[in-house]
């Protein structure tokens, strides 16, 4: 892949199966590389060659690689060009820099979440999305009851997507830029947090230390009255976990006093419905 890139800076693909990597190069007329140059940086692997135009529609064949997905036959996530579904809650979100569309597994397990904690009636007070993306999962919150929601994210490009996301669903989010690792925002008694597992236990350690609830009070080496932490949620799901890190991660959010009460995988991919002890 690295020598191709250089051959060919306008992209490269690459795709693999049982017994076969194949790499789809791509450039206007007189920017490929020759066979030979192919060849070269092949090594030793045998090489067919196949050339093939792209269309002439192709900046807007992406659009159908996305499309309309029903989520526990209530919420239907859609791009903008797809039309809405009759008697479903509709979740308009444009694919963009931002990550989550909602079809991500680990993004369908948070609604799936969402949509259960609603339907036993705990879709009110505040909600806190960690980790925002695109915002999907703040608006569908928003959509199901839960007010006042908010989002944070380390990316710029999430805000500006979740603010626009907002807009276009009409519905009311505050977002904001927050690097987790170094600082937890205002929790709320309901959180969702679809982050990595090690930023998941950084979370985990920050609700159960000393800017948590059991530093409250605790004075600092200069004597001065630390920062009044954040009440720790009553409820959390936590996602963008692979299976084997399910017990970790239960185990350091057990610690902050947030017990397994549910775990659910989905292909590659696994979620946690923690709640308070």
């Amino acid at each position: 892949m690295a020598e191709l890139t250089v051959l060919a800076p306008n992209g490269v693909e690459e795709d693999s199966g049982p017994g076969y990597v194949e790499y789809a190069i791509y450039g206007g007329e007189g920017e490929l590389p020759e066979l030979g140059e192919l060849e070269v940086a092949a090594g030793d692997g045998l090489v067919e060659l196949v050339s093939t135009t792209v269309p002439d529609d192709w900046a807007d064949r992406w659009q159908d690689f996305h499309k309309p997905l029903p989520v526990g036959e209530r919420l239907w996530l859609r791009p903008s060009w797809e039309p809405p579904r009759e008697g479903a809650i509709d979740v308009v979100v444009d694919p963009g820099r931002a990550f989550g569309t909602g079809a991500h597994p680990t993004t369908r397990l948070c609604l799936e979440y969402l949509l259960e904690l609603e339907q036993a009636g705990e879709a009110s007070g505040a909600l806190t999305d960690l980790g925002t993306g695109s915002g999907v999962l703040a608006i569908a919150a928003a959509k199901l009851g839960w007010a006042p929601v908010s989002g944070y994210d380390h990316e710029p490009a999430s805000i500006e997507a979740s603010e626009a996301n907002a807009a276009i669903n009409d519905v009311a989010a505050s977002f904001e830029i927050a690097n987790l690792r170094e600082r937890l925002p205002e929790l709320t008694p309901t959180v969702v947090a679809n982050m990595t597992a090690p930023v998941l236990s950084e979370v985990a350690a920050r609700l159960g230390g000393e800017g948590g609830p059991r530093g409250r009070g605790r004075r600092s080496n200069s004597g001065e009255a630390p920062a009044t932490p954040s009440p720790r949620p009553s409820t959390l799901v936590a996602s963008g976990l692979l299976p084997e890190e399910l017990d970790a991660t239960a185990t350091a959010f057990r610690a902050s006093g947030l017990a397994e009460q549910d775990r659910r995988i989905d292909g590659d991919w696994a979620a946690l419905l923690l709640r308070r002890t």
